[in-house]
């Protein structure tokens, strides 16, 4: 994303401003700019005073766009000098006082409030802060405002700017977090790369070699002993023939999703829309068809839940014995699930391919609850022959897999 917008060279955000932080988050450069909503108290506060008088009206409009002047410095300057626009809102304020009190006092706040998001340790921010409220106590006192009006103003600038850094100090820690979980996975994909090429080096390696040194003496014995180059030949295709059989088995290997794994990202989804995710202790032993199958359907479950279900909690379930496999889905939303799209449908066809059931029991306002059977042992082996439906066709177990 690029800087557009038709402002002049001097306005523009350097590298190290508040705006081009906001650029380099996919925000708009002037997403600040909200808070300016809160300047138009300014124009309320004659309302509560004396009218909207003469000297209201000019005082605002010349203090107005130097205020202004100074808030749009404060983000498009770099952090470590918005200081300086900070004091300069703080001492209009100090010049408005005699002329106008209400603007005077949201200048103040403002001042306060941008001295915050200088790029400085926290004793020279709190040394700024108690400067600005001494200076802002001597000038009320001397223009004769009421105590109680400057006791409000110095504890409403301790409010707002605790509540500004609560709110800075976790955008911080959320970027760092951020920051932290993608190079958790950036470490994660490159060890897995890693255990990939690995694998296939060991894997095919000594394989292809063995193959190659094979067609090299058929090619030789080819005019010579032609039965021998034809024996050379057979080996060379079982070699090959067994390497196939285990590259299959390794990428089934690495396509494969564990439970836990699966569980780690569904909680992370649903904490991304405010549901708490519950799960019980997994089971442990279980047939990689069948770990792969259920991963599937708590993935297509959580999509459903995140995307419709309106709920606050969810928690997956497992029951195991030495015959079968259950598993309970729960959430407490908005419930009535009647028509069952591609999603089901697909848990049905995994659930199904594997002989097991899946029954659903979503009565409104009540939350989904979904029941999973899953056969396993020599109870699965006999219906691994015939399930419940009729004989399990050959390609959909091979699509479930």
């Amino acid at each position: 994303m690029s800087f557009s917008l038709p402002v002049p060279a001097w306005l523009k955000p350097t590298p190290d401003s508040e705006a081009a932080e906001n650029i380099r988050k996919g925000s708009n450069p002037w997403v600040d700019a909200v808070h300016l909503l809160w300047s138009i108290w300014l124009f309320f506060d004659p309302l509560f005073n004396k009218g909207f008088t003469l000297r209201w009206a000019w005082t605002t409009a010349v203090s107005y766009p130097i205020f202004l002047l100074f808030y749009a410095l404060c983000i498009t300057r770099p952090q470590k000098t918005i200081h300086r626009y900070a004091w300069g809102i703080a001492l209009l304020a100090t010049v408005m006082m005699p002329l106008n009190s209400g603007a005077a006092c949201c200048y103040f706040i403002y001042g306060c409030v941008m001295i915050r998001a200088c790029d400085r340790r926290l004793w020279a921010y709190l040394l700024h802060l108690v400067a600005m409220c001494l200076l802002f106590g001597v000038v009320a006192t001397v223009n004769q405002l009421p105590w109680q009006l400057i006791v409000y103003m110095i504890v409403m600038v301790a409010v707002i700017s605790g509540v500004v850094n609560v709110g800075i100090n976790a955008s911080k820690k959320n970027a760092a977090l951020k920051l932290s979980q993608d190079e958790v996975r950036r470490l994660a994909a490159n060890a897995e790369r890693e255990r990939i090429g690995r694998d296939l080096h060991d894997l095919l390696g000594h394989t292809l070699s063995l193959i190659t040194l094979k067609l090299e003496l058929s090619r030789k014995l080819f005019d010579r002993d032609a039965e021998a180059a034809r024996r050379e030949l057979e080996e060379a295709e079982k070699v090959a023939r067994h390497a196939l059989a285990e590259v299959r088995s390794a990428v089934t290997g690495i396509r494969s999703t564990d439970l836990a794994a699966e569980l780690a990202s569904a909680r992370l989804l649903l904490e991304s829309s405010a549901v708490h995710l519950d799960y019980g202790t997994l089971p442990s032993s279980l047939p990689s068809d069948v770990e792969r199958s259920l991963a599937f359907v708590i993935r297509e479950a959580v999509t459903n839940i995140h995307r419709h279900a309106g709920a606050t909690e969810a928690s997956v379930r497992f029951e195991t014995s030495a015959e079968k496999l259950d598993m309970q889905i729960n959430d407490n939303g908005r419930g009535g699930q009647s028509a069952e799209g591609n999603g089901i449908s697909g848990m049905r066809e995994r659930v199904r391919a594997l002989g097991g059931t899946l029954t659903i029991d979503s009565p409104p306002r009540r939350g989904t609850r979904l029941y999973i059977s899953v056969p396993l042992g020599p109870k699965r082996r006999q219906q691994e022959v015939s399930s419940p439906d009729g004989p399990v066709p050959a390609g959909l177990a091979r699509g479930a897999a």
